[in-house]
């Protein structure tokens, strides 16, 4: 059974930091690019960050030098560092994992950056 759960999100001041965690079961997760998405409140689901099978990194151009997106193969897990945070950074954050037709969602966590 495949499993993909998001933990890490909360409040937080804006420039301040949080780390995100995906953890995944059920699937090769090593076969998998990961990738983050949010979604704020109003907007569509965006792509964050994404790291391939073999560690080739994209970012969103509105988080680049910010976020940073790795990955633990022995531990089946993608990590998503936020720092500088900023209000527009407010969404609910999810996981994906993906390998040619294979796809795969966590349900999120929420992400909240406020004064």
């Amino acid at each position: 059974q495949v499993q993909i759960v998001e933990s890490g999100g909360g409040a937080v001041q804006p420039g301040g930091s949080l780390r995100l965690s995906c953890a995944a079961s059920g699937f090769t997760f090593s076969s998998y690019a990961m990738s983050w998405y949010r979604q704020a409140p109003g907007k569509e689901r965006e792509l964050v960050a994404r790291i391939s099978r073999t560690s080739v990194t994209i970012y969103a151009d509105s988080v680049k030098g910010r976020f940073t997106i790795s990955r633990d193969n022995a531990k089946n897990t993608v990590y998503l560092q936020m720092n500088s945070l900023k209000p527009e950074d407010t969404a609910v954050y999810y996981c994906r994992g993906n390998m040619d037709y294979m796809d795969y969602w966590g349900k999120g966590t929420l992400v909240t950056v406020s004064s």
